[in-house]
């Protein structure tokens, strides 16, 4: 019988540079966006459209969109997103401001794709 297990002592995974807002974090590659942008220190991931009140993660699973950011202009969430090597992530723009991101994952946040 094995004694020695993989999981009491993981290799810590390999660290990969992303841009938050333009300012360089290192994070785990591979690791769930959101958990590495809180881990770096990031406290402040979005802001309410209708309060300016700022929002960070919630759930952690995709229910909630309370960890929206913006990579390659579309408004993504961040707890389904991979950390990947050169990843470069902002906050979204508040809906409604020029270049607003009303659209998640590529559809309108109202209506289908192409609503105005």
């Amino acid at each position: 019988m094995k004694t020695v297990s993989r999981f009491l002592e993981p290799e810590p995974p390999a660290r990969v540079q992303i841009t938050f807002e333009g300012a360089p974090l290192m994070v785990p590659e591979g690791a769930n966006l959101a958990a590495a942008l809180l881990g770096a220190g990031v406290e402040v991931f979005r802001h309410s459209p209708a309060s300016g009140a700022p929002r960070a993660p919630y759930c952690m699973m995709g229910a909630c969109f309370e960890c929206l950011v913006e990579i390659g202009g579309v408004a993504r969430q961040a707890c389904m997103i991979e950390v990947a090597p050169g990843l470069e992530v902002r906050r979204p723009a508040l809906a409604g401001a020029a270049g607003g991101a009303g659209t998640v994952g590529g559809a309108n946040a109202v209506g289908a794709a192409g609503d105005a």
